[in-house]
């Protein structure tokens, strides 16, 4: 995951959050494809024969290959291949911009590429096709954060927000016991976006404009297009999802800023609502977003200035 966490508890304990991280680390530890001896490394090292991991493993699978069918393939968690060609082949931190560091040869992504089609999951293992790549990517954060959220309020807590890199899980009570309000943000700019309200659910954040580096004199992000196997040429920079749970916002906020403007909200059913902001600063809302703004309308489209005003 690789990600900044921050939690808030309410009616709980140091504990509880002593808790909470040794279980996101965990977490982290079993699913980093840059862990020599994480779970998901194994499975790579393993495609073609079954592994015996952690039910924990076997959910972020499960739901990675049901996230490919949601989004029609907009969310493909078997391009592992393809980040590494295009440079992310370690932790982001350790990324530079010398392209000596980097073999510079994204490529296509063939056309009979298998996808998830062939991924096995069954009740002790999971199998990756050989020849195939699995990376989660941001999908570890959401569901983690929805695993340990739900784990803190099974053993007693009122109330948790969970935020990790941006994607973030409610539940239960909030401070004030008045349901949380959640800031949605545009890396660019002072201001957010919006101020959305939710008693339970979650909130996912993804953009084209952190998660970057250059190779020789070109700048390369980490959002792949399963079409053509290279960094997406999306018209939208940043896209913001909410919905029930992480690991479903997370994947359709990726599924948004790969389809672009025009199709962006397509995969969202109606107990979900977006926000996505063009290269330009232009914001576009789904037509369910408005009623998480509690009674504020925000228009269909309208300009953020990315030095932090809106306009």
């Amino acid at each position: 995951m690789g990600s900044d966490v921050h939690i808030v508890v309410v009616g709980g304990t140091v504990g509880s959050l002593d808790q909470a991280m040794d279980r996101i680390e965990q977490l982290e530890s079993r699913w980093s494809r840059f862990r020599a001896d994480s779970e998901v490394t194994m499975l790579n090292s393993n495609a073609g024969r079954p592994v015996a991991v952690s039910s924990d493993t076997q959910l972020l699978v499960d739901r990675a290959v049901e996230a490919w069918r949601m989004t029609g393939g907009s969310f493909d968690p078997t391009l592992l291949d393809e980040l590494c060609r295009a440079g992310y082949d370690r932790s982001f931190e350790m990324l530079g911009d010398d392209p000596r560091q980097h073999a510079v040869a994204p490529r296509s992504r063939a056309i009979d590429a298998p996808g998830c089609t062939d991924i096995v999951v069954d009740a002790a293992t999971v199998t990756i096709p050989a020849g195939l790549g699995f990376d989660p990517g941001g999908i570890g954060k959401g569901l983690a954060a929805d695993i340990v959220a739900a784990e803190l309020i099974a053993d007693g807590v009122g109330g948790v927000c969970i935020n990790i890199g941006g994607d973030l899980r409610v539940l239960g009570d909030s401070p004030s016991g008045n349901g949380w309000t959640l800031a949605i943000e545009h890396p660019q700019s002072s201001a957010p976006i919006a101020l959305v309200g939710l008693s339970e659910g979650a909130v996912a954040t993804s953009s084209v404009l952190k998660r970057t580096w250059k190779l020789g004199e070109q700048r390369y992000h980490h959002l792949i297009d399963p079409a053509t196997g290279k960094p997406s040429e999306s018209d939208l920079a940043v896209a913001s999802i909410i919905t029930g749970e992480g690991w479903k916002a997370e994947v359709l906020a990726k599924a948004a800023l790969l389809r672009g403007r025009s199709r962006a909200f397509d995969p969202l059913d109606a107990a979900s609502a977006g926000v996505v902001v063009d290269h330009s600063g232009l914001i576009d809302a789904s037509e369910g977003f408005a009623t998480f703004l509690g009674g504020v309308t925000l228009p269909v489209i309208l300009e953020l200035d990315i030095n932090g005003e809106q306009q």
